[in-house]
């Protein structure tokens, strides 16, 4: 390979050297300091509670010496409002849709790789997507399945679409989390359109729908964990929910499907907030969590899927194998995962979901 190297770069080396020689200056040796990082002694993260299984935690405070202070959020409208506050946090776990908003209007930091360097372990499906290109701001953490729960002994039917949900059969008994990411695709998917439409006319039809559901429905709150507990005290005989809520059931008679229409799947993505003064130590505890047996014990431990390739060979067989959790190519074919939208869209989403949260159950 021929290096070329500016005439005026030439020329100004020979000066160089023949002032060297002229004035006899002696030689200098350099010598390279190893600069060592200097980490914070705590480190905030935000995130949902019991999201992240203490024994990791643990483990890395054990082997840096570094605190995780963990602070939790019961919505994600609370998150965003907080991080747009500038609130302390150093690391914060948010869904795909509302990351490019906020490190549009600057309340995110980019993520410096050269200290992430188990990102490599990420699946190549997980890379680069559109909401984040590059993966400049985010690192992907858990994903996962949104389906239908229901009590099949109390339910009459084969549940096999979105549209059960709005069966005469099931009215004042229809359990629904109050997540406009969630309920908006889902309505939208049950019309046969994309999950994240923002065509007027769609999102009409969507509306027109979901005011149907908010009158024989109710609300589950977000002060659950799951809505298994609903079903099996017959609260609720059908709601929609996901994966981890089908891994809870014990004895009760309460079946998990993906709907003929397909999946909303969700993921969940670490971002480090413009406002940390501990980046540097944010960006270790990504590259820990990347490690292939640390995320091994997350999973096994949490039951949520991580994008991590090199972590299989950790991972339980009584959980990698399990459908549910890793459902087959075939049960994914028809599933999208929700996107960022545009500011108009982003509008009418929220107008959408202003008139379901006040319109009155029957």
């Amino acid at each position: 390979m021929k290096i070329h190297i500016p005439a005026n770069r030439f020329f100004s080396a020979i000066l160089c050297f023949v002032v060297i020689l002229v004035t006899a200056c002696s030689t200098t040796t350099i010598t390279e300091s190893v600069v060592t990082p200097t980490y914070a002694t705590e480190l905030t993260l935000y995130n949902w509670i019991d999201y992240l299984p203490q024994s990791v935690m643990d483990a890395f405070t054990e082997e840096y010496g570094i605190a995780i202070n963990y602070v939790y959020y019961e919505t994600q409208e609370e998150a965003i409002q907080n991080i747009r506050a500038r609130k302390n946090y150093d690391l914060v776990v948010l869904p795909p849709e509302l990351i490019p908003g906020l490190y549009n209007e600057g309340y995110l930091a980019p993520i410096d790789y050269s200290n992430v360097l188990n990102f490599k372990n990420v699946s190549p499906n997980f890379r680069d997507l559109a909401f984040d290109p590059g993966n400049k701001y985010s690192i992907p953490f858990h994903w996962g399945t949104t389906g239908i729960l229901y009590r099949k002994d109390l339910v009459h039917k084969e549940i096999t679409s979105w549209s059960d949900l709005w069966d005469p059969e099931f009215e004042g008994k229809v359990g629904i989390w109050p997540i406009p990411r969630s309920v908006i695709p889902i309505t939208l998917k049950s019309l046969g359109y994309p999950a994240n439409s923002e065509e007027p006319a769609h999102l009409q039809a969507a509306l027109e729908k979901m005011l149907e559901l908010r009158k024989k429905s109710f609300l589950v709150s977000n002060v659950n964990s799951s809505i298994v507990p609903i079903l099996a005290e017959g609260e609720a005989v059908i709601g929609y929910g996901w994966a981890y809520d089908a891994l809870t059931i014990e004895d009760a008679p309460i079946t998990y499907i993906i709907p003929a229409e397909g999946s909303i799947l969700w993921s969940d993505h670490f971002v480090i907030p413009a406002t940390s003064t501990n980046k540097r130590t944010a960006e270790l505890f990504l590259d820990f969590l990347l490690r292939p047996e640390i995320s091994g014990k997350i999973i096994n431990e949490s039951y949520y899927p991580m994008a991590n390739d090199a972590a299989i060979p950790f991972i339980s067989p009584e959980i990698i194998n399990n459908p549910i959790i890793y459902p087959p190519n075939e049960v994914l074919e028809n599933s999208e995962i929700t996107l960022s939208l545009s500011p108009e869209g982003l509008k009418l989403y929220e107008n959408i979901w202003q008139q379901f949260m006040d319109a009155k159950p029957e």
